[in-house]
C-alpha cells in the first residue's frame, strides 16, 4: 500500500471513530445540532478523502449514510434506536471496506459487496422522498392581477411572505429593444414555486412628454415562496442578467440552513467567496460582480489596505445577509487556524519511534558511564561537565518518554459500542461510565491492554449485571452500570472495571473448582483465594455457553496478559453489590528512575516511584521479618535470604520501604547507592517465571543489576504476615487449652 492510500486508511478511521463516538452520544439522548453536524462532516470528510484517492467502495457507500446524516441534519427525520443501529453497522463496514484497502485491494469481494448492500437496505426507510426543486404547483397566469395602483400581485396577497426569497430586479431600459418581456419572466418564475407578494417600483419614470414607449422603466420587489436554490432561481433571469441590476436574498429560516451549510463545509483552504458559492448563499455571478467592485475600488486608491473588504462589497449590494458573511469568516478563520496547527504535527512511524527510545536508552547507558569514570578520575572540571551531560541525558530521555505516552481515552471510548451492543444482545439496560480517560501512559502498554479490558467490560456486562427482573426484585435501580476508572498511583497505572452486579458467588467458585479439580475438596483458602480461582485456565461458573462467555478461555487470558507487561490483576468483590477489578500497570515499559541498593557484590534496582522511604534496620530477632515502624507493622523481605547471596551479613542493613497498591513492606539491603536512570532490559526466556525480578539493567560500570519486582515482593510479604498472624492466634489457641 503506498504511502497515499495508508494515509488516507489512517485519517479515515479516525473519522470513523469520531462517528461512532457522536452516534453513541445521540442515542444517549444528545441532541445537540453540533454533535449532528460532527457526524455529518466525519461522515463528509470520509467520502470526499476516498473519492480523492479514487476509492470508488467506501465513496459509494459512504454517500448512503451521508445522505441519511443530511435528513437528520436538516430535521427531516427523527433520531430512533434503528436508525442508529443501521448508521453503526454503516460504520462497520467502511471500516471492512477501509481493511481491504490496507490489505492492497482496491474493491471488494462479493460477500462484502452483499454485507453492504444489506446495509443499505436497512438504511433506506431513513432516506425518504428527496424533497424536489418545485415543489408548488405551477400557478395559472391569471394569478397575476393588475391592482389601481398598477402593481402586479398576486391574488392571496395577505399570505405571510416572512419565509419567502426576496428578489430585487431592476430591468434595464434596454430590456424591451432586445424583445425581452419583463412579465415573461415573472411568469417563468413560478415553474419554481409561488409569488406570494409582489411590489411593481415605478419610481424611474419620466414624465409622459419623455417617456419613451419602445424603453423599460419598471422594477420589481418579490416575495417568493420556493425550495429551489438560489442559484436556480438566478438562472431564470439568466437571458437579461446583462440588462438587470438583481438581488435575491434568502427566506430566514433558510438564513439559518445557510449558517449549518457553512458550519457542514470541509474544513479545507477557501476564500470567502468560495465558502459562499458552496453553501448556495451566493451565486458566481454575484461574486463576480462584486469582485471587479472590489478591483475597481481598489484601482481607486494608493493603499490597498484601506480598500474595500469583498465582504463589505456583498452586503453593501444586498447580495448576501451580513450573518452569512461573518460566518463565512469565521470559518475561514477557524480552518486557517486548524491548518497552521496540523503543520506544526507530523506523523511518525511506530518503529521509528521505538528505535528512537532504544537510542535513547544506550545514550543513558553511556552517560551513566561516563559520569562513573569523572569521579573516579577526581577531576572537578571533568565531573561537572559530565553533571551536565547528565541533565541533559535526563531532559532527552524524559522528552523521548513523553512522545509515546498517549492518553487512554481512544481505548476507553471504544468501549461505549461494546457496551451497547453486548446490553441489547443480552435484553439489558446496562450503562456505561468513563473516568479517568485523559490519564496517559506508554503507548506500547495501551495497544496491548484492549483485549484484556475487552474480556473483563464484557464479563461484567454477562456475569456481574443480572436481569432487570432479578435487580427489580431486589430493591436495585433496573440500568445497571459498569465503570471504566483510570488514575496514576506510586508510578503505575490503575485501571478498574466496576460493576453494580451480583458479585461473584465464592461457594459456587470452590464448588466448580473442585469439580474441575483445581482444588482438593478439604483444602482450606481464604475468601480472596477462593475469588482468584477465576484466574484458573479454563474455568467458568456458566453452564450454558454464548457467543460472550462459558468457555473459559477469558479470565486466564486476562491475567497472563497484564502480566507480561509487569503488570497485575485484583478482585474484590461482596455478593449483590458488585465486583470491582484492579488492573495495575508500569506507566512506561522502556526508561525508569530508579533507586541503586546493594547486596554482597549484586546490584538490585527498585522503581523510585515506588520507594516510600530509608531506615536502618535495628537489631531484630533471626525468627522474626517485621518491625515497629511507627506504630505500624512493617513486614520485609530479606534480598540475602530470598536470592541467597552469599557472603556474611554486614552489621550494619538498611531497609527500603516500598508501597504498592496501598500496602508496604520492606526491602532489606546492605547498601544504599542512591537515584539511578534504568533502562528496562527484558529477561531472556529462561528467567521469565522467576518471582521477584521484573528485569536487568546496565550499570555504567558495564555490569549487570536485577530491577526488582515490588510487587511479587509486597505480595510474598503480605502473605508472609498473614500467616504469622494465623500462627500467632493458633499458638494462643493451645495455651489457652
Amino acid at each position: 500500500m503506498d504511502e497515499i492510500l495508508s494515509v488516507f486508511s489512517v485519517e479515515a478511521r479516525e473519522q470513523l471513530e469520531a462517528m461512532e463516538a457522536g452516534l453513541m452520544q445521540l442515542e444517549q439522548g444528545d441532541r445537540d445540532p453540533e454533535t449532528i453536524n460532527a457526524v455529518f462532516r466525519a461522515a463528509h470528510t470520509i467520502k470526499g478523502g476516498a473519492g480523492v484517492v479514487e476509492i470508488h467502495s467506501v465513496e459509494k457507500f459512504t454517500h448512503v449514510l451521508e445522505n441519511v446524516l443530511d435528513r437528520l441534519r436538516n430535521g427531516e427525520i427523527e433520531v430512533s434506536g434503528d436508525m442508529i443501529s443501521a448508521l453503526l453497522l454503516g460504520c462497520d463496514h467502511i471500516g471492512a471496506l477501509l481493511g481491504v484497502v490496507q490489505a492492497g485491494g482496491m474493491e471488494p469481494d462479493e460477500e462484502l459487496k452483499q454485507a453492504g448492500e444489506v446495509i443499505t437496505e436497512a438504511l433506506r426507510p431513513f432516506l425518504g422522498g428527496k424533497a424536489q426543486a418545485g415543489v408548488a404547483t405551477k400557478p395559472a397566469a391569471d394569478d397575476l392581477a393588475e391592482t389601481d395602483s398598477g402593481n402586479v400581485q398576486r391574488n392571496d396577497r395577505d399570505s405571510p411572505t416572512n419565509d419567502c426569497w426576496h428578489i430585487s430586479i431592476r430591468f434595464g431600459e434596454s430590456v424591451l429593444k432586445n424583445g425581452m418581456d419583463p412579465l415573461a419572466f415573472l411568469r417563468y418564475l413560478l415553474n419554481l414555486g409561488e409569488i406570494a407578494h409582489i411590489t411593481t417600483l415605478t419610481d424611474a419614470l419620466p414624465d409622459t412628454d419623455e417617456m419613451d414607449p419602445e424603453l423599460c422603466y419598471l422594477g420589481f420587489e418579490i416575495n417568493f415562496r420556493s425550495h429551489a436554490t438560489k442559484d436556480a432561481i438566478e438562472k431564470v433571469f439568466d437571458f437579461c442578467r446583462d440588462d438587470c441590476d438583481l438581488h435575491i436574498l434568502p427566506p430566514n429560516s433558510k438564513v439559518a440552513d445557510f449558517l449549518q451549510l457553512i458550519d457542514a463545509l470541509p474544513e479545507e483552504t477557501m476564500r470567502l467567496g468560495e465558502i459562499l458559492i458552496k453553501s448556495g448563499a451566493l451565486t458566481k455571478e454575484e461574486l463576480d460582480d462584486g469582485l471587479r467592485r472590489q478591483s475597481g475600488a481598489t484601482a481607486g486608491t494608493d493603499d490597498a489596505a484601506s480598500a474595500p473588504q469583498l465582504g463589505d462589497i456583498l452586503i453593501q449590494q444586498s447580495n448576501v445577509q451580513p450573518e452569512l458573511v461573518e460566518a463565512a469568516a469565521a470559518k475561514q478563520k477557524v480552518v486557517s487556524e486548524k491548518k497552521a496547527a496540523e503543520s506544526s504535527l507530523i506523523r511518525v512511524h511506530a518503529d521509528k519511534l521505538d528505535q528512537l527510545i532504544d537510542l535513547v536508552g544506550e545514550l543513558v547507558i553511556a552517560g551513566a558511564s561516563a559520569n562513573l569514570l569523572a569521579r573516579k578520575s577526581g577531576e572537578g572540571t571533568l565531573v561537572e561537565a559530565t553533571s551536565v551531560l547528565t541533565r541533559l541525558v535526563e531532559s532527552i530521555r524524559d522528552s523521548a518518554l513523553a512522545l509515546r505516552m498517549v492518553q487512554i481515552g481512544e481505548t476507553f471510548n471504544r468501549f461505549h459500542r461494546v457496551a451497547r451492543d453486548v446490553s441489547k444482545e443480552l435484553g439489558k439496560d446496562i450503562e456505561l461510565v468513563i473516568t479517568g480517560a485523559e490519564t496517559e501512559l506508554d503507548k506500547s502498554v495501551v495497544e496491548k491492554i484492549g483485549d484484556p479490558l475487552m474480556h473483563l467490560v464484557r464479563n461484567a456486562m454477562d456475569h456481574g449485571i443480572e436481569s432487570a427482573a432479578v435487580r427489580a426484585a431486589n430493591g436495585k435501580p433496573v440500568k445497571g452500570r459498569v465503570e471504566l476508572n483510570a488514575y496514576h498511583d506510586s508510578g503505575s497505572i490503575v485501571i478498574e472495571v466496576v460493576d453494580d452486579g451480583g458479585g461473584l458467588n465464592k461457594d459456587r467458585i470452590q464448588a466448580k473448582a473442585v469439580e474441575k479439580g483445581l482444588i482438593q475438596p478439604g483444602d482450606s483458602l481464604s475468601d480472596q483465594e477462593v475469588v482468584n480461582l477465576i484466574f484458573e485456565a479454563g474455568f467458568s461458573t456458566v453452564e450454558k455457553v454464548t457467543n460472550l462467555s462459558g468457555r473459559g478461555v477469558g479470565m486466564d487470558v486476562v491475567r497472563k496478559n497484564i502480566t507480561a507487561l509487569r503488570g497485575s490483576v485484583d478482585v474484590k468483590t461482596e455478593l449483590g453489590a458488585g465486583s470491582r477489578f484492579t488492573i495495575r500497570l508500569p506507566l512506561t515499559l522502556a526508561i525508569i528512575d530508579g533507586f541503586l541498593t546493594g547486596v554482597g557484590k549484586s546490584s538490585y534496582v527498585i522503581p523510585l516511584d515506588m520507594v516510600v522511604e530509608c531506615i536502618e534496620l535495628a537489631n531484630t530477632s533471626a525468627d522474626r521479618d517485621y518491625i515497629n515502624l511507627r506504630g505500624q507493622v512493617l513486614p520485609y523481605v530479606r534480598l540475602r535470604e530470598l536470592f541467597e547471596v552469599p557472603g556474611t551479613q554486614p552489621p550494619r542493613e538498611n531497609v527500603v520501604v516500598v508501597q504498592y497498591a496501598g500496602q508496604k513492606a520492606g526491602i532489606v539491603v546492605d547498601q544504599l547507592l542512591g537515584e539511578f536512570q534504568t533502562v528496562i532490559k527484558p529477561l531472556g526466556t529462561l528467567f521469565r517465571n522467576m518471582r521477584g525480578i521484573g528485569g536487568s539493567t546496565i550499570l555504567g560500570s558495564g555490569e549487570v543489576a536485577l530491577i526488582l519486582d515490588v510487587q511479587a515482593l509486597v505480595s510474598r510479604s503480605a502473605r508472609s504476615e498473614e500467616q504469622q498472624a494465623q500462627g500467632a492466634t493458633g499458638t494462643r489457641r493451645l495455651e489457652a487449652h
